[in-house]
Formats: C-alpha cells, structure tokens, sequence
C-alpha cells in the first residue's frame, strides 16, 4: 500500500524542507513547495496523489484558507491542516489548525490525526 501523499507549503524555505525530511522518515510521501501557485499545479497535474495539504496561513499571492478553497476545486478529497503563528478558527470541515511555533512530533500528531478522521 502506498504511504499517504502529503502537500507542504509554506514561504520559509528553511521550514519547509526541515518538516518535509522528517514526515519523509515517519514513511509519507512529500511533496514541498514555499509558493501556493506550485502548490496548485502539482495538485492539478497530479489530484489522486494528495490525501493532506499542510499550509501557512499566511503565504505570497494568497493565503491558506484560498490556497485549500482552490486546492479542492482540483482534488475535493484533500484534507487540510493550516499552521499559523496567529490565532485561527477553521471555517471548513476537514480541516485542523497547528498554532506555530509546533515541534515536529506535534505536526506528525495533527497528520495521523487527520488522516485516520
């Protein structure tokens, strides 16, 4: 059985890759971008492959809550979890907060989490 398909965005690169590598060692498959457009095309080019998408709230261009409205316009499945260093209440269903600064075992926790709702 192939490991769950994760969407990672966020603008800080540094981030980024540290959180890619470790769910990478947890045995998902990750995918990673800092820029929501990228984020979008990979969905678009490839919408079966992603059961999550992990984004920042606040990102370039638009933000999480846009990002996941698009996202599911290209893959109505996908779940969400939207990080943030602001406070935030999900408006959609299938979709957790992180309140950064999280330790990597927390987001780890919020994915399989997710994925098993």
């Amino acid at each position: 059985m192939l490991a769950p398909g994760l969407l990672l965005v966020d603008d800080e690169a540094a981030l980024v890759e540290l959180l890619k590598k470790y769910l990478e060692r947890l045995g998902y498959q990750v995918d990673a971008c800092v820029h929501p457009d990228a984020a979008l095309a990979l969905l678009e080019a490839h919408p079966a492959r992603y059961q999550l998408l992990i984004t920042d709230l606040t990102l370039p261009a638009m933000n999480g809550e846009e990002l996941l409205e698009r996202a599911r316009e290209k893959a109505p499945h996908v779940r969400s979890i939207i990080t943030s260093g602001y406070p935030y209440q999900p408006r959609t269903p299938g979709v957790a907060f992180l309140q950064k600064p999280f330790l990597p075992k927390m987001l780890a926790e919020a994915v399989e989490r997710i994925l098993k709702s």
